[in-house]
């Protein structure tokens, strides 16, 4: 029978001794959760750690991910290829053990947590993907249950996570979305950084979590790994409709003799004088990352986890033989491909678009483009946060998602599920939701709001980027065009802040075609995500000689000879993103009356364009000409382009019809005309 002691006291060791060798991080919450880890990762997890990357696995994520070195230490000791010099180089240049767990970097590692809140939000998503799969790919016939997507989603959460706004986000949908396979156990410890909580935290967890339709159990000794099995065995068997819960009392720096349950466990080593203390009362005896033997065989999960993984395997197996062709499409869709008939199904909605050229808001041509990818992607699964007639993020292929009384998934007559999600007014627990799903796997998330609403969203937009995920982000009413609302709705900055996020791409198109491009790019960016900026006004289509290359982010839109200039080179380069590209248009005519010849540059792209080669790069925007950017926001963005002059606004917007508004800051043809001119004398 395993020892859950000295599990445990591994664990604790292995945080202490890695913490102060670094001479940096988080030993207290490691060493307090260390019996909660027994009870979980040794009795129910049913993962495999030669596979990290098996399609039933169940998840685990550690919310409050300053505690990195509780899952680095279960990784090793389980079994993953996380040797123990690893553990050794703990926050070390290029080591697998960052002081945040990153997923990529730890085989493992389901999901990156740092900013507190986020994990639990990303396990809501991770639990409402295999709640969806499930119900699309599960299948009973003759008497024989084919289950191949039934697994659990775990996390480990703390004080920090529930005080975090995103938490509250995500709890409230998980109660809402009825995710009985999503079990929480809270580290409740009553310290954070600043020492004991209960002048500032002071929440009734259990009875909050009630409200939002959880079942709640405890609180348990957090100490005692045989109770919190028993809570995690009857959160397993309880009503299905109902996410768990799980109060865990404990002490932060379990263990340790002057520090524990004090804030001076929290974020910094122990010290070696505490440590050797330590040792003596837990009756550790081992030197720094030793362990027995016994400790390894206690915690050796590869057997149990091959033999896990070998009868899915046989389950998948009898799937494959009754279902060929939904055994075919979970297996793509779970490795992140895209269908053989995806860049077909681009070219005819590019061409549609091209060939309609259609006058509409760059929103409507995202729902166009929408229309008829959602047909041909099952993957794709909207929504929006509470603007869903705004963002234009529902097609015909894309029903309402909803749950029935008992929890089950709700279908449509012809057998689908929902793939257009409520997600309420919550901008920041869409986003992080998004990145759940997108790391299960299975799903293509893409979620809408308003761009000046990114602001709410932004810390996971960052999460998505740093993980390298394809998530796709919706935002409509890009700028001051969006009229009446005014300025606390008008984004000014917001474009260029979010082309600032490293692996971002930002999309601005002009019209339906450049929306569509823009769509397919987003979609096939298997390892970044995209933000979509798209205007509430309609903009007329922008006619051109070729589409090949909107792809590459900026492109020769109207050379001189467009304006009947034949035959004279350009002597300037106006470059405009969006809604601002048919004032461009306008701008070339006005000054071809005038013989001055100017070509015009749509850069819908500019995080795709700055990707391009050299050469391509200067036939786009060639040496030598003065180049005039004009968009409908902050200037300072376009002076690493070498723009000669900017037509934008430095300023917050004003409450009036938008026509109104692109007059009184400068947003005329007739202006830009100016500018250009007025460079050229320069």
């Amino acid at each position: 029978m395993a020892n859950h002691a000295l599990m445990a006291n591994a664990i604790r060791a292995l945080a202490m001794d890695a913490v102060q060798q670094a001479n940096s991080g988080h030993p207290g919450a490691p060493m307090g959760m260390a019996d909660m880890a027994v009870a979980l990762w040794g009795e129910h997890l049913r993962h495999n750690p030669a596979n990290p990357h098996w399609a039933d696995r169940d998840r685990f994520v550690l919310s409050n991910g300053h505690a990195s070195m509780l899952v680095y230490a279960l990784l090793h000791l389980t079994g993953y290829a996380l040797p123990i010099e690893e553990l050794k180089n703990f926050r070390q240049l290029h080591s697998k053990t960052a002081g945040h767990p990153e997923v990529g970097i730890t085989p493992g590692v389901e999901t990156t947590t740092g900013p507190l809140g986020q994990g639990i939000t990303n396990a809501v998503g991770f639990a409402l993907a295999e709640k969806l799969l499930a119900a699309e790919f599960n299948r009973r016939i003759d008497g024989v249950d084919h289950a191949i997507v039934d697994h659990h989603t775990y996390v480990f959460l703390g004080d920090g996570c529930l005080m975090e706004g995103i938490s509250h986000e995500a709890a409230a949908l998980a109660g809402a979305w009825k995710l009985g396979k999503l079990i929480a156990l809270y580290d409740d410890n009553g310290i954070s950084i600043d020492g004991k909580v209960a002048p500032w935290f002071v929440d009734d967890s259990a009875k909050r979590f009630e409200a939002y339709g959880w079942n709640v159990i405890g609180p348990v000794d957090g100490h005692d790994a045989q109770a919190v099995s028993k809570a995690i065995a009857q959160a397993r068997k309880a009503k299905g409709d109902k996410p768990s819960f799980i109060i865990c009392k404990t002490q932060i720096g379990k263990g340790s003799p002057n520090r524990a349950g004090t804030a001076k466990a929290h974020g910094e080593p122990l010290g070696a004088d505490e440590i050797g203390l330590t040792r003596s009362a837990i009756g550790w005896t081992h030197a720094p990352f030793e362990l027995p033997e016994a400790v390894y065989q206690d915690w050796d999960a590869k057997a149990r986890g091959a033999d896990a993984e070998a009868a899915w395997n046989e389950k998948f197996a009898a799937y494959a033989k009754a279902f060929p062709d939904l055994a075919a499409e979970f297996e793509r869709r779970m490795q992140g491909e895209l269908p053989k008939h995806f860049d077909q199904t681009v070219v005819d909605a590019v061409l549609h678009a091209h060939t309609k050229a259609e006058t509409v808001a760059s929103r409507k041509a995202s729902q166009l483009a929408l229309e008829a990818l959602t047909a041909q992607l099952p993957e794709l699964l909207g929504g929006s946060a509470d603007l869903t007639g705004s963002n234009l993020t529902k097609t015909a292929a894309t029903p309402d998602l909803r749950f029935d009384a008992k929890g089950e998934v709700v279908k449509t007559e012809a057998g689908q599920i929902g793939r257009h999600i409520n997600y309420g007014v919550r901008e920041f627990g869409m986003a992080a939701i998004m990145n759940g799903v997108a790391l299960h796997g299975g799903y293509i998330p893409y979620g809408g709001t308003f761009l000046t609403f990114s602001d709410y969203s932004r810390n996971a937009i960052r999460m998505a980027a740093l993980m390298k995920q394809r998530v796709i982000h919706v935002f409509t009413h890009d700028s001051i065009g969006l009229g009446e609302d005014g300025p606390t709705h008008q984004s000014i900055e917001h474009a260029a802040s979010l082309r600032l996020i490293p692996n971002l791409d930002v999309w601005r198109p002009a019209d339906t075609a450049e929306t569509t491009v823009a769509w397919a790019c987003a979609l096939r960016n298997s390892r970044r995500p995209t933000a979509l900026l798209l205007s509430r006004q309609n903009l007329p289509y922008a006619p051109k000689d070729a589409l090949a290359d909107i792809s590459r982010g900026a492109y020769v839109l109207a050379e001189p000879e467009r304006v009947g200039l034949k035959n004279r080179k350009a002597k300037a380069v106006i470059i405009a993103t969006g809604s601002e590209v048919q004032l461009a248009l306008k701008a070339q005519e006005l000054l071809a009356a005038k013989k001055i010849a100017v070509r015009v540059v749509s850069m819908p792209s500019t995080t795709t364009f700055d990707r391009q080669d050299a050469k391509y790069k200067k036939s786009v925007l060639p040496a030598g000409l003065p180049r005039i950017a004009v968009e409908m926001g902050v200037t300072d963005f376009w002076w690493k382009y070498g723009a000669a002059a900017v037509v934008g606004i430095d300023t917050y917007g004003e409450s009036a019809p938008a026509g109104v508004l692109f007059k009184h800051f400068g947003f005329t043809a007739e202006n830009v005309a100016a500018t250009v001119e007025a460079a050229l004398a320069r």
